[in-house]
Order: structure tokens, then sequence, then C-alpha cells
């Protein structure tokens, strides 16, 4: 297969990658032998290390990840099979040694030695014979503003230290090992707090370590703010002190400064030193003294002889030693650095005030140097780095993923009660627990030239850290290989078609505009968008209970990926990722009680008492994950394979039915709670082949399949966790119908179907979504009268499944409905602007803001993200029934009133 380069931004280092195999193609015998070729574009054979992630049903291999550095890969690449082991790969090989104390990892000119026991992560990193690194130690700071009779009179700050419990050689390779350590955080005392996950990955002959940092939210959200959270190191420093340098990148281009800067009064040292200097250039003062001949013969003397050297060291005596450097960007429009000497009763001085930095730091000496990044630095405020002890033989940095400079982070909700009818929040009690959240983050050390690098070389590092390569096919290859289920290419041959393209084009950049505009950023927001907006206002509802942060409520995720799917583009796959990574981590529950599950849509993320697996499933980041080979979402996955179980302790219905009437212990609607229980049974069972998770995803069709309706049972029904069995109990649905096809059920269900070797399942998917577009008589007719009391509302929701019925049936008339009711969603004769919008002056804080005009007074994601996705699948499956012209729309959504417009 072909794959390209997706950001093209000429950044090196080992990047991982994801292909797809037709069923049957690809052996897991020959997969395992790594028995792969990656070709550039002039032919050049380029070493890789590959790895299984997903099987066919068959155990053929369907999705493999491979790792390669993009700096060899280059714009294109072709992956195909060999006959053997890839012998271009064994030729560059990196040695692993475990003695089970020692883990020593050699490759080219890169060692890096890992103890166990010793409650580091790096005993030592060295690059080309120079120690880079070493005494890396995770570093913890809570505070307690309640340690006092009143909050605020007593701040108690404590310190703690990483103690690590487990050190995982999770893959080696030829060309990479990962590491991954579990652990927490220990104070003085034995407390413990925030338990954490850490992957280390050493590249052969690679100048870097790259890092990818989760912790786990355990604390008492009352007593436990998070102050400052990091990882320390230690580095060797040598030489003098005008040596010695450090760099940080702003707004645009680095801030250099020198340590002890050589632009003094008295005596004045040579202009050509203090240049060199600021150049990033070694100095060595000469040691000849000031007196010359002049051309005349005559011996001139100055007034002051000593040579370049002895000024220098003269005026190292009378200057200060700038020892210490902060940086924190404390805002998603503020950073700041800050510096001072060693002397501890001293102030910092302001060195830059800026906007937004990527991040990239870097500090050296005659020792040579060392260079730090953070992905996504200013966007996951508060970062930031603080070096110290650079004039001794040993300075220590520590990349804060949470500074200490900023404000310390409090866990505790808005409100005491919760605001069910008001505020659209699940129940009338407050249910919000941030205990099991998760966060992580990514940064990478590297090797720098002596003494400091040069803006190029730290621009490009931090560029390479912020925004690694990617490597995929083109959208058509995805789109015929059946990748992730059914969804369209983009097609502008009719007047609709290019109405509709529009509309998807214009909703992608209205959202990418907000998330900049409104400032959706910091460690626990990034990459979430909100739910309901206020025109009013001019500002989306983030004090309003279940109308703020939206918690891919109506799987935005989805929308958004396929979206990129089948266009490719750079700005959606970060938009996605970044709301997948939130999505999987924050609003997400990690350990305790609600483990697997996530927080239904609220002001703060963990906020809403509605703790559900639609949030935490897995289908929300397989696009992701089979892209990228992203290993956290290993660990996510594997926690959900098991999901079902916290059913026994949250019951999705518990509130609304009486549990001592209950045959099983639990329930489950159809959608979506089953069907996202299927998304992580179906992952998990492409992930290990394991027939485990097909008997629990089988066991629930053959339950269905036994019903009168079958899926169109329910939606309510009875779960036993145990066994994975449903039971039918009634015809209800709490809630409506259409929540059973808005979250995600239709994807799971369509792609489902070729894992499930179940004749019936595709017939059963299909009766669903014609039932959704029949009229009301025939409804009553064909169930005997079980759902004459059933309504199906929000029918644009059923499009895509509405669409699959017609396409499996070859039913014209459910597609003409299906496309009456989708186009009616957003325009009639009246009005065709759909996601257009208009540009406000002077309103919400902002010199110019763009608002979608609609009459309904809010803007809802719920609506965005639910006609974007419908309309993405359906193109796919009745495309040719949907009209041609504006004109045959208006006529096809004739009649049709403003309660079917614009709602979700």
């Amino acid at each position: 297969m072909k794959l390209h380069a997706m950001r093209k931004n000429g950044s090196g280092g080992y990047v991982t990658f994801g292909s797809m195999w037709k069923r049957g193609e690809c052996s897991a015998d020959a997969a395992r032998a790594n028995s792969f070729k990656i070709t550039t574009a002039d032919g050049a054979e380029v070493p890789a290390q590959s790895r299984i992630t997903a099987y066919w049903p068959d155990g053929t291999v369907k999705w493999m990840a491979h790792t390669a550095d993009a700096a060899r890969l280059g714009d294109e690449i072709d992956v195909t099979m060999t006959d053997g082991a890839n012998p271009v790969a064994a030729a560059e090989s990196q040695t692993v040694e475990d003695d089970g104390t020692t883990i020593t990892v050699t490759g080219g000119r890169s060692r890096v030695v890992i103890r166990r026991g010793a409650n580091r992560l790096v005993e030592s990193f060295d690059f080309d014979g120079r120690r880079i690194v070493s005494d890396a130690v995770e570093v913890l700071d809570l505070e307690d503003p309640n340690a006092g009779e009143h909050e605020g009179d007593v701040v108690r700050r404590t310190s703690y230290t990483g103690r690590i419990d487990d050190v995982e050689l999770e893959e080696r390779g030829p060309l990479v090992t990962v590491v991954r350590f579990t652990g927490t955080h220990v104070a003085a005392d034995g407390t413990e707090r925030l338990p954490f996950i850490i992957r280390m990955t050493i590249g052969h002959d690679a100048d870097r370590l790259d890092f990818q940092h989760t912790f786990i939210y355990d604390g008492d959200e009352n007593h436990d703010f998070l102050k400052g959270l990091g990882v320390r190191f230690e580095s060797p420093m040598a030489g003098k002190p005008y040596n010695r340098h450090v760099r940080f990148e702003g707004d645009h281009g680095t801030i250099h400064e020198c340590l002890a800067q050589l632009l003094t009064w008295k005596p004045v040292i040579p202009s050509h030193l203090y240049e060199d200097q600021q150049a990033g250039r070694l100095i060595h003062p000469s040691d000849e003294t000031g007196e010359t001949i002049d051309a005349s013969g005559v011996l001139n003397q100055t007034a002051n002889s000593d040579s370049d050297n002895e000024k220098v060291e003269t005026v190292l005596k009378d200057m200060p030693w700038w020892d210490e450097y902060h940086m924190v960007q404390d805002s998603p429009s503020h950073f700041a650095i800050t510096k001072k000497t060693a002397d501890e009763q001293v102030c910092r001085l302001t060195t830059l005030h800026g906007r937004r930095t990527r991040g990239g730091a870097s500090f050296g000496s005659e020792a040579g140097s060392v260079m730090f990044a953070v992905k996504d630095f200013w966007q996951k405020y508060p970062t930031g780095y603080t070096f110290t002890g650079l004039t001794t033989d040993t300075a220590t940095a520590t990349v804060w993923l949470w500074s200490p400079d900023a404000q310390a982070m409090d866990f505790r909700h808005y409100a005491q009660d919760g605001y069910q009818w008001a505020y659209y929040e699940g129940y009338d009690y407050k249910g919000a627990d941030p205990v099991g959240i998760a966060c992580t983050n990514e940064f990478s050390v590297a090797a720098g030239p002596t003494p400091i690098p040069d803006d190029e070389t730290l621009l490009a590092f931090s560029t390479a850290v912020d925004k690694p390569e990617q490597y995929l096919a083109d959208p058509g290859f995805y789109h015929d290989m059946g990748a992730f289920g059914r969804w369209s290419l983009p097609e502008r041959g009719t007047e609709m078609e290019n109405w509709i393209e529009d509309q998807l084009d214009r909703a992608i950049a209205f959202y990418e505009k907000e998330i900049d505009l409104r400032n959706w950023y910091g460690m626990f927001d990034y990459g979430d968008i909100m739910h309901s907006y206020d025109s009013a206002r001019h500002q989306w509802r983030y004090d309003m209970g279940g109308f703020a942060w939206d918690n891919a409520e109506l799987v935005p995720t989805y929308w958004m990926w396929y979206a990129f799917l089948r266009s490719g583009r750079e700005d959606i796959f970060d938009m996605a990722s970044k709301l997948c990574r939130h999505v999987s981590e924050v609003d997400v529950y990690h350990l305790g009680r609600y483990k697997g599950l996530g927080s239904r849509h609220n002001v703060r993320h963990w906020g809403c008492p509605c703790k559900e697996a639609r949030i935490s499933m897995a289908g929300h980041h397989r696009v992701y994950y089979f892209l990228t080979g992203d290993r956290r979402f290993e660990d996510l996955f594997d926690e959900l394979g098991d999901v079902e179980q916290t059913f026994f302790e949250k019951d999705p219905l518990g509130d609304w039915y009486d549990k001592d009437s209950m045959v099983y212990p639990a329930h489950a609607r159809s959608g979506p709670d089953w069907s996202s229980l299927c998304s992580d049974w179906m992952t998990q069972l492409e992930r290990t082949n394991s027939p485990k998770f097909l008997n629990k995803i089988q066991t629930g069709i053959d339950d269905i399949k036994a019903m009168d309706l079958q899926l169109n049972s329910g939606v309510d029904m009875e779960f036993d966790p145990a066994t994975c069995h449903l039971r039918f109990i009634n015809n209800e649905s709490t809630g409506g119908v259409h929540l059973a096809i808005c979250q995600g059920a239709p994807e799971v269900w369509i792609e489902m179907k070729d894992l499930v070797d179940d004749p019936d399942w595709p017939k059963m998917v299909a009766d669903f979504g014609r039932f959704y577009f029949l009229p009301h008589e025939q409804v009553v007719k064909e169930s005997n009268g079980a759902l004459a009391d059933r309504a199906y509302p929000f029918p644009f929701f059923a499009s895509a499944i509405g669409a699959y019925a017609a396409e499996y049936y070859g039913d014209k008339d459910i597609a003409r409905k299906v496309w009456k009711y989708l186009i009616h969603a957003l325009m009639d004769s009246a009005d065709h602007t759909g996601f257009d919008t208009v540009t406000l002056h002077d309103v919400g804080n902002h010199a110019e803001l763009e608002e979608i005009p609609w009459e309904n007074p809010w803007v809802k994601t719920n609506f965005v993200a639910q006609w974007c996705l419908n309309a993405i699948v359906t193109l796919d499956f009745i495309r040719d029934d949907a009209p041609k012209t504006l004109a045959e729309a208006d006529e096809l959504t004739e009649g049709l009133g403003y309660d079917t417009q614009r709602k979700s």
C-alpha cells in the first residue's frame, strides 16, 4: 500500500503509522516475522519495526503498526510484504540487556541505562559518548487550601516524588524499545497520590528520548489541588560561566541568554567576545596583553595592558551569574520567562512576557547542551520548565506538565446540587467525582550541540515533537477497504452535492475557529468542544449544567474522524485527535467504582451523575489508534474489554426501574449502552482475536434475535453483566427511541457485521432503520400493536441507519424519506444558508465574532455533529437517490414543519 506524509514539515525522529490489509492477504506468522519492506519514492529501502494491531476473524492481519525514521522516509513510501524477515531492519539493531536489575539499551551512538528499584525513569542517557541527562524522577506538588479553619487561611503545600512499582519492556525490536513504567507519587510521610503510567521510547541511534506521561487523579478534591506535576532530570555542566547558555522558544524565534554576559563597563571586554557569546559560540579569551607595536616601531601601552582573559576573569568576580531560569505558559494567551542568581533571598527578574510559545527550551555549556519540548505546550497550559544549578557542575531541569508558577487546579464541582430540569443535568442530585479521571501528555529530551543549539535546531526539534509526521493512505484506499465502516468520499457533481459539501466544510471551519476564539485550552479542557450556544450572551453556555462541555455526547468524534478519512486534511486530523485524547482520558474513569465509564456532558467534565459506557466506548478512538499505533489506547481498550462489570455498580437505568422487580441485576438499552459495549468488545476482538469477545457480542445478538421485534424491541432491556445476556422487559425507551441511534450505534452495528458471522444481523440492523421511516399505521401493523405508542423523533438522526435499510432492501421510498428529513433538518425553500455565518462586531468581548444566525437561539453541537455524520454516511449508501438541485430539494421537503428543523 502507498502512504504519504500528511504534514510534510521536514521533521525527523521515529514515527509510528498504520497499514491496513485485506482479509487473508497477510498472515499473522509473516507479520510477526517483520516481513515488510518500506520503500521510498526513489527506491531506497528504509528499516522499519512492525507489530500487529488488529486481526480479521480468520486470524489474518487487518492492521499493522510500523515504526521508522521520518527523516529517511521522505514524502511518499510503499509498504509491501516480503518472503521473510526484512534484513534491512535487522541490519541496524538495538541491543537490550536485562539482567533483572539493570536494563541497558544500546543502539548506534545512543545508550540508555534503567535500574529497577531505583525509582528513576532513567539512570543515564548518553549520546555519542556524552552524558545528556540522568536520574529522571517524577515530581508532584499538591496544595491544600483548607488546612485552616476557613478556606485560604492556611495553604499547605506537600511535595511528592515518584515510586516506580513495575518496569516492563513493552516493545523491543531492532529500531525502538518502549519501556513502560507504572507507579505512584509518594510524600515524605508515606502518603500516596496520583498513580502514573509513563512510557519511554528509545530509538536506535536516536539523539532523543520520547516520553508519554499519564497520571490518574485519586486525591481528595477538597484538599488535593494540583499545584505542580512533571519530571526532573539532571544534566552535567562544565566550563566557564560565560560559556553557559539558555535558549527558549518564543512567539517568534527564540530568546537566547548567557549566564555571565560579557557586556561590561569596566574593564571593557572586547566586543568580538560578546558578539561570539551572543551568537552561541564557545569563546576562549586570549592570554596576550594589550601592548602593541605601531607601524613606526613605537611601543603603545594602553591604560590597561591586561590580556582579554585577565579582563574576563576580573569582571566575572564582579557580575551576577544567572543560575536559575523559569518558563511558564500560564494561560492560552500569556507566557513568561524569569531568572535569578543562586542566592536564595533574591527576587526573580522578568526576562520576557509573550503570548504563545511552542515551548522548545535548552541549556548548555562546554559539556554540550540538552533540549526539551512538550507537545501542545501552550494549548495544554499551565506548562513550563525550571532550570536550576546552571552555574554548578550539575544542572537540574524540571519539565512541568502543570507548572507550580500557575494557580493550583481545583477539582471541586461548581455546585452542590444537580439542576436536572432547568439546566439539563442528568439527575437532580450532585454526581460530580474527579477520582479516576486521567490526563496524558507527551514530551521529549534530546542531545544538543555545544554549547547551545541555534534557532533553527531548537525550532526543528520542537516542531518534530509538537507536530510529528503522520503517514497515511489516500482517502480512496481506506474507503475501498471498508475501513471503519461506511462513509462517503466527497463529490461535487450536482448542485445538491455541492451544497452538502459546503455545509460539511463550514461546520468544520466553524468549530476550528471557535476553539481558538473561545480559548478552549488547558490540561483538562483541550480537545473538547462546548455543547450549546447562547446567542443573547454571544457565549457558549459554559455555566449551565448539561449545556456546557460536550463530552462527546452525540459522537462528534465519529463526525470528525469520518470528515478526516474522506479528506485526509491535516487540520481535521489534529482537531479529531485532540478531541480523542481528551475524551479518552478526562471524560472517562480509569480507577474506582466507575472504572471504564464516562461522564455525561456538564460544566465540569466529571460533573454529571450519569456515568455511561457511551462516553468511554472504544469507537471514539479506533481511527486514531489504528492510524497511529498509540500504545496509550491499548491501556484504554484493555480497560473496556470487561467494562460491563461496572454495570453492577452503575446501572444506566437504575433510577428508572424498581430493582426489586428485576430478574437481571442491571439494564442496557440496545443503544447506546449495548451498542457501546459492542464497540468495546469488537475492538478487543480485533486486537486479540480472542473468542471471548466474539461470544459476548453473539450472546446479545442471539438474545435480541429471539425477541418478537428483534432490534425494534425495547429499547430498554435488562442486562446481566456476568453473562452478557439481554432480557426483554417492555417496549419502553427511556428518554426516547432516538437515543438508541444518535450516539454511535448505527456506525458500530454497520461495521460490526464484517466481524460477526451471523447472517441475520445485517437484516436486524436494516429492519431497525426501516421502521424509523415507516408510516405510523404500518409500524402498528407490523408490530401487531406492540409499538402503537412509540414515537420516532428526530428522524434525521436515523438517516445513516435508514440509508443502510434503503440499500439493503433496495427501497426507494425509504431512500426518499431519508433524504427528505436529512435535508429539511438544515434547510427549507426559504432558507438555504445552512451553516453559513454572519459577522458581528464588538460583542462577546471580540472585535469580530462569527455566529450561525439561526432563529433557534442556540447552536448545538448535538445537531451539527449528527447532521454532518449522517450526511457523510448517507451519501455512501444512497447518493443516487438524493435530489440533484436545490429546487428538487425544496420540492422534496415541502410541507414539513419547523418542528423537524434544526432541532436536536
